[in-house]
Order: C-alpha cells, then sequence, then structure tokens
C-alpha cells in the first residue's frame, strides 16, 4: 500500500496528460482519482498483466458497482477505472497504464455490448480506445469482458473489497 501511495499522485498526473474525456466530458484520465475506490489496496490482477490495480467507478456508475452481486447493466454514463503498477523482484515500482470502460449509450458498439474501453500509458498516451484511434488494441478487453455474463464486467476479488 506505501508503494501505491507514493506512486498514485504521479499516475494521475501522467495520466491525465490523455485529456481522455468521457461522452458527458468528464476527464476520466485526469479525475478519476477523486472517484469512488472500490479496492481496500492494489491487488494482483491476472488480466491486466499480473500488475496491480486498484478499481474506480464515477458518480453514475457508484451505486450500481457497489451492489455488483445484485445488480443488472450499468447505466450510461457509468465510467469504471483501473490504475496499475509493478514491482520488480527487487522492489522497483513503475507506473503502468490506465484502465477505462465507459457504458455508452445504447446502440454504440453492439459488440463490446455498448462499452467504450481505453487504455491509456503512464506517458499519457492513448494506446487504443473502442471505435477510436488504436481500437484493434483494446479488442482483447472487449473479447475477455464479453465471457462474463454481468454486462460485461467483473468485480474485484472479495478479499480486496470495501465493504
Amino acid at each position: 500500500m506505501a508503494a501505491y501511495d507514493c506512486i498514485r499522485p504521479m499516475m494521475q498526473v501522467a495520466y491525465g496528460a490523455a485529456s481522455l474525456n468521457s461522452a458527458s466530458g468528464e476527464d476520466i484520465s485526469g479525475n478519476y482519482g477523486d472517484w469512488e475506490r472500490f479496492s481496500m489496496v492494489p491487488y494482483p490482477a491476472a488480466t491486466h498483466g499480473g500488475r496491480y490495480v486498484s478499481n474506480y467507478a464515477n458518480g453514475v456508475a457508484a451505486d450500481a458497482y457497489r451492489t455488483w452481486e445484485e445488480g443488472g447493466p450499468m447505466p450510461a454514463g457509468s465510467v469504471l477505472a483501473k490504475d496499475s503498477f509493478t514491482v520488480s523482484a527487487s522492489g522497483e515500482v513503475a507506473a503502468g497504464p490506465l484502465f477505462a470502460m465507459e457504458k455508452m449509450a445504447s446502440g454504440f458498439d453492439a459488440d463490446s455490448g455498448d462499452w467504450r474501453y481505453s487504455m491509456v500509458t503512464p506517458g499519457g498516451a492513448i494506446v487504443g480506445q473502442t471505435g477510436g484511434v488504436g481500437s484493434d488494441k483494446v479488442a482483447f478487453c472487449i473479447d475477455c469482458h464479453l465471457a462474463d455474463g454481468r454486462d460485461s464486467m467483473f468485480f474485484l476479488p472479495p478479499e480486496f473489497r470495501i465493504n
């Protein structure tokens, strides 16, 4: 947790350089750190390259995300974000990508379940975004998330959840 507390402000500034705006005009990459966090501590996520990640949800998504097991589809405008970092065998901490998914209006992209997936490098460059630049680079996000029956979402492991 100490490593995350140290690197988190730097990641927010770096990701913010991307100006990854949601459909509502909300700056995802610069503001996600002010959203509600759902993980007590960063946890290892094999599906995100073995990086440590923390889960965030914007105000539109927070209530539905909190009741994930009982909830239905997320409302349009919901944004979920995961920042990430790695720790080397020697203890060196390095920022990883910011992963975001935004529930768009019905009809945005049937192949993604109307989710727009985005990935931002720790340097602030947008690697890919559904329906935009580098969309082929986030196709694996769509494929993985479509395997889940709950509106393409996975929730974090119970042992890391903030109750």
